[in-house]
């Protein structure tokens, strides 16, 4: 899915039409959907009209998306919110564990601010669950847990673990410190486990380690461990990974809800996001002033068509329509306009097309910032916060 999302920051060309609202899973709110997306249609037809698009065109390409106002299979199976983006090429569509306001933008390439949760370094993580029968990595948010499917990793921890080996038997201590994330580790107890069955699951979970690399593609995301105490401490000291959460979620995962695994590993998690958010905005704040950051829109869209904004703070739920020019003017309407886009959600575009980092946060809380013309000939980037107000 995640995949899809980031192909949809390449697509450009009028128009593309993107409507966002919220859905209920059961009660009486799910009846509430097929109207708030029959409302949202019409919007966009009137949009789309002021594009000058003829009518039967305009019905062509949302034809899709109408076509869900009356499925009410489609309707049953809902997330906290339901995201659509059409064009001429057809449609994408996406229940989120995201609680949308609704919204309707046409414009020259799909409008993904709303998305930033999924997409930015505000709550991304992995979840690693290691159990005697199976082995399952997730991709998480601060919503939800989605499990990515495994092909040619181990799976069968079983076949390394002695059949009586049980957790209550097994008590450890950590020893010296072998490297970031790194620990021996010596048992002891009811018949504990001896050295050759500690280096067989060492040796699984090296293996297990180099499957994973496919998978495990965004390096800044921080990996929880769910799993028996015993194997926690060994699956550290065979991985590469270089964020490994310390601690984890203890228990047998497979008896776990996914709702609940994805409870334990977001308390887990939620002070490393809080901690390099509040980091940044220091850094903003003292920066700014310096030529290193700016709160200036204009400013912050240049260097954002650039490629010089390090990291970007902006409002979610506030547009500003308008557009650059040729010459790079920013002009800023107080209604859209046909032409216009968020100039918010191109500056989150543009600044996670140059692996950029982008923070959303309430409107009452922004500032706006760029990093400043770059001093050397490679031109790198200054660290920068940007925030819109």
């Amino acid at each position: 899915m995640l995949a899809d999302l980031w192909a949809l920051l390449e697509r450009e060309g009028a128009p593309c039409v993107s409507l966002f609202l919220p859905t209920a899973r059961a009660g009486s709110e799910v009846q509430e959907g097929p109207i708030r997306l029959k409302n949202l249609l019409r919007a966009a037809e009137e949009r789309l009209s002021a594009w000058e698009m003829r009518s039967a065109e305009a019905k062509k390409l949302l034809a899709p998306a109408w076509a869900l106002v009356e499925d009410t299979l489609f309707w049953s199976y809902q997330s906290e919110g339901l995201a659509l983006f059409l064009s001429r090429e057809g449609m994408w569509r996406w229940r989120l564990p995201v609680r949308f306001e609704e919204l309707v933008v046409v414009g020259t390439r799909f409008h993904v601010k709303p998305l930033l949760s999924l997409f930015t370094g505000d709550g991304r993580f992995y979840v690693l669950a290691l159990s005697q029968n199976r082995v399952r990595l997730f991709w998480g948010t601060r919503h939800s847990l989605t499990e990515i499917p495994l092909k040619d990793v181990p799976q069968k921890l079983a076949e390394v673990l002695r059949p009586d080996l049980a957790e209550s038997q097994l008590q450890f201590h950590t020893g010296m410190v072998r490297g970031p994330g790194k620990q021996s580790v010596s048992y002891h107890g009811h018949g504990g486990i001896d050295a050759g069955r500690k280096d067989a699951i060492v040796r699984f979970f090296r293996r297990l380690d180099e499957g994973l690399r496919l998978y495990l593609t965004d390096q800044s995301a921080p990996l929880v461990l769910a799993g028996v105490d015993f194997l926690l401490p060994l699956y550290r000291e065979a991985s590469s990974y270089g964020d490994i959460v310390e601690g984890g979620v203890m228990g047998n995962p497979d008896r776990m809800s996914l709702e609940e695994l994805h409870l334990q590993a977001w308390a887990l998690v939620e002070p490393y996001f809080r901690r390099a958010q509040r980091e940044a905005a220091e850094q903003f704040a003292a920066r700014l002033g310096t030529g290193l950051a700016s709160a200036q829109l204009p400013e912050v869209l240049r260097a954002a068509r650039e490629g010089r904004v390090e990291t970007l703070f902006v409002a979610v739920g506030v547009q500003r329509w308008g557009h650059l020019t040729s010459t790079g003017e920013v002009e800023v309407h107080a209604e859209p306009e046909p032409g216009n886009q968020d100039l918010l959600d191109w500056a989150v575009v543009e600044t996670l097309r140059r692996k950029g980092t982008v923070y959303g946060v309430g409107p009452r809380k922004s500032q706006a910032a760029e990093s400043s013309p770059p001093c050397s000939a490679t031109r790198r980037r200054h660290a920068s916060q940007d925030c819109f107000a």
